[in-house]
């Protein structure tokens, strides 16, 4: 019987995330869990420098930690005004099954509210429409997308 995965089982202890909105990490815990999430390939800080970007272009972001570990994030980008958007939610293969994901999205929309954001936006792929319509709570929109390549 293993306890590693967080999921509860007989003898063990449920794992509990602790969350934070524009928490501390490092780029290297995000590359990781980037790499993992998206099954890319593991960028170095040179190539993607998530601390730099995030601070010149984010509203805010969420971090998810089991003890040291980051097990979640999410970032949220913005105009400036009203609208913000969740941009790279990612959680950490292990730590999956648990509700992460949907506390993440939760701080996420309470850190867009009050900085006095009215809407807070998501793209997604479709095998991810339960997660954010049944979840989280977005509803429906028909949206475009132009690709730039």
């Amino acid at each position: 019987m293993a306890c590693a995965t967080g999921r509860p089982a007989l003898g063990c202890a449920a794992v509990t995330a602790t969350y934070e909105w524009r928490g501390l990490f490092t780029n290297e815990e995000v590359n990781a869990l980037h790499a993992e999430a998206f099954n890319t390939q593991l960028f170095s800080e040179a190539e993607w420098n998530w601390v730099q970007l995030v601070r010149q272009h984010s509203l805010g972001w969420v971090v998810a930690r089991q003890g040291q570990q980051l097990v979640g994030f999410v970032n949220v980008v913005w105009d400036g005004l009203v609208h913000a958007w969740l941009q790279d939610t990612m959680v950490a293969a292990a730590a999956r099954g648990q509700g992460i994901g949907t506390r993440l999205v939760a701080h996420a929309r309470d850190g867009a509210k009050a900085a006095g954001c009215d809407y807070l936006h998501v793209d997604f792929d479709d095998d991810l429409r339960p997660f954010y319509l049944d979840a989280c709570g977005f509803a429906p929109v028909s949206a475009g997308l132009l690709s730039l390549d």
